[in-house]
């Protein structure tokens, strides 16, 4: 082969070998025409290293729990609610089942350490018209034996004036729930036969009918049957009203109590108003509170002392005892910041004020009892099984344990 060949055989090979090697290096390190590719390469190289989370064991604990709750698998249940407010820690359990694919029967019962007792049954239909609707259908019977009463007012009123009261009550109540609409409209109604039966109040203080007579406390000692039916009318965009971190409800809730021996008969309109501001993509909400109640006598009859409308205990002024504060009108305001720790657990800081008025005129901010403090909660998606609440007032520090949200 002479020079001239042999000098383009090597230069062919040249080129066939580095072409080579061009290849492989693109195939190694590809050098993006564009920046579409780009972006496409860094998404594939971290798409690589994506892993599948896998919950701790508490977290795994909670899932486990949510299932039962969700497919009806869990028939057994704790059941921490109280005969009544203020009846101390409760210990309770349910029985729940399925009685068709939706609905539910659920018969519980609690106690509390001052002798507070319930038992009731609940049927559930929560799927009725088309989902747009659902109907509790409720009976039972409570008894609370220690009941605080302080007087009316709130001004003149002070904590070392209590007297107990008891009571006993059996209830039964049907409650239907209608969306018409896929917005925020609700419509609810119901009735409730129930009758009061006073007992002497148990506890250190003294029992009611030791202090107050039938002509200086209206109502003390009458044992009256009650038609209660109602109605309310609202704007509820909530995910759900036991728990929730957007949305509010804003609603009117007409009551009329009938007393079939007409003496104790009264009406009731209840004003509320709540509204979640979620911040920082919901790991903060800044939760508000709004409420009025007045409650009206009917021609010559009276409101009997244990009915009227009442700021007090774990859901309304948490610094101060159960029903501390009575009147024929109230309002309560209540504001929170609610810190996310995880899906299931959170804390709050907040601030209550409210007060009681003989008249509706007198519903204004001056005079306001107020407290604060600091909540620990654990949620599930939809309600709130436990609540505690450290709640500091002008008549010290109260500690609330509750099954259920504030609001």
């Amino acid at each position: 082969m002479n020079r001239e060949k042999r000098r383009a055989v090597t230069v062919l090979l040249v080129v066939v070998a580095f072409g080579a090697g061009a290849r492989q290096a693109a195939a190694q390190d590809p050098e993006p025409a564009t920046r579409t590719e780009a972006l496409e390469q860094a998404i594939a190289a971290k798409s690589a290293d994506l892993k599948i989370y896998e919950p701790n064991r508490v977290e795994d604990l909670i899932d486990r729990a949510e299932d039962l709750l969700v497919t009806g698998r869990l028939h057994l249940h704790p059941y921490f609610t109280s005969a009544y407010s203020g009846g101390g820690f409760t210990l309770g359990a349910g029985y729940m089942t399925h009685v068709s694919p939706y609905n539910l029967l659920d018969v519980r019962g609690s106690l509390t350490f001052t002798g507070y007792k319930r038992i009731e049954a609940q049927f559930l239909a929560p799927r009725l018209f088309n989902r747009r609707g659902s109907l509790s259908l409720l009976g039972g019977w409570r008894e609370a034996t220690q009941v605080g009463f302080y007087g009316f007012g709130t001004a003149s009123t002070s904590s070392g004036d209590q007297v107990n009261y008891g009571f006993t009550q059996p209830y039964t109540e049907a409650m239907l729930e209608v969306r018409p609409t896929r917005g925020a409209l609700m419509l609810r109604g119901g009735v409730e036969l129930s009758q009061w039966k006073q007992q002497p109040g148990s506890g250190t203080f003294p029992s009611v009918e030791e202090v107050y007579t039938p002509e200086t406390l209206p109502g003390l000692g009458a044992s009256p049957t009650y038609v209660h039916s109602q109605g309310t009318i609202a704007l509820d965009s909530r995910t759900a009203p036991g728990y929730a971190r957007r949305g509010g409800f804003l609603g009117v809730t007409v009551h009329d109590f009938a007393d079939t021996d007409s003496r104790f008969g009264f009406s009731q309109v209840d004003y509320e108003g709540i509204q979640h501001i979620p911040l920082l993509r919901e790991t903060w909400v800044i939760s508000l509170h709004g409420r009025v109640q007045t409650a009206f006598t009917k021609s010559d009859q009276d409101i009997p002392f244990f009915m009227t409308p009442s700021v007090g205990g774990g859901s309304s002024l948490r610094g101060f005892s159960s029903w501390r504060f009575r009147d024929r009108n109230s309002m309560l305001l209540q504001a929170e910041w609610r810190v996310m720790v995880n899906r299931f657990f959170e804390t709050a800081v907040f601030f209550d004020a409210g007060k009681v008025t003989a008249r509706t005129a007198d519903l204004d901010f001056n005079g306001l009892k107020d407290d604060y403090g600091l909540g620990i909660r654990f949620h599930g998606p939809l309600a709130t099984p436990l609540r505690i609440d450290f709640a500091k007032g002008n008549e010290g520090l109260h500690i609330v344990f509750a099954a259920s949200s504030v609001f």
